[in-house]
């Protein structure tokens, strides 16, 4: 699952460099979903697009590449996380890491190509590798709370 989602989401951004940039926005489902062409200097959002050259480069290359080494050295190495969480985990790597590799060759910049929303409500634009992210995100969050019941419930009121 790793790997793939490294490959499926490079190879998603090749096709939108070769058909997506500088050409039109694609509108589908009555507008619910787009693909459009986008590089994205900043984090989520664009968070930290407009920093210095330098400073994105230490902390979206240097200090995001470190961070992601530790969370797949963690994901692999630790014999007490159950699957769910080494899943979720490596979720999370998988898509930092291909998100990484974009800044590493495409000087410091990550191609996103897809959009949701209704009406002038709608999501940034992102990619498969944030997808993976999100995915991780919210796979961590649920099963961290249904062990905080079970939790709770052992303990009793």
């Amino acid at each position: 699952m790793f790997a793939a989602t490294i490959v499926l989401d490079q190879l998603s951004k090749v096709w939108a460099l070769r058909t997506l940039r500088g050409g039109p926005v694609h509108r589908y489902a009555g507008d619910l979903f787009r693909l459009e062409y986008a590089e994205n200097a900043g984090s989520f959002l664009s968070l930290g697009d407009r920093l210095p050259a330098a400073v994105r480069v230490a902390v979206f290359v240097v200090a995001v590449g470190a961070v992601l080494v530790a969370l797949v050295i963690y994901g692999v190495v630790k014999p007490s996380l159950d699957q769910s969480t080494r899943i979720a985990l490596l979720a999370i790597a998988a898509g930092g890491l291909s998100n990484w590799v974009d800044r590493v060759i495409r000087a410091g910049r990550v191609v996103d190509f897809m959009n949701l929303g209704l009406g002038s409500l709608r999501t940034g634009i992102f990619n498969i590798a944030d997808l993976a992210i999100v995915f991780g995100g919210v796979w961590l969050f649920v099963h961290g709370l249904g062990e905080g019941r079970k939790a709770a419930a052992k303990t009793g009121p």
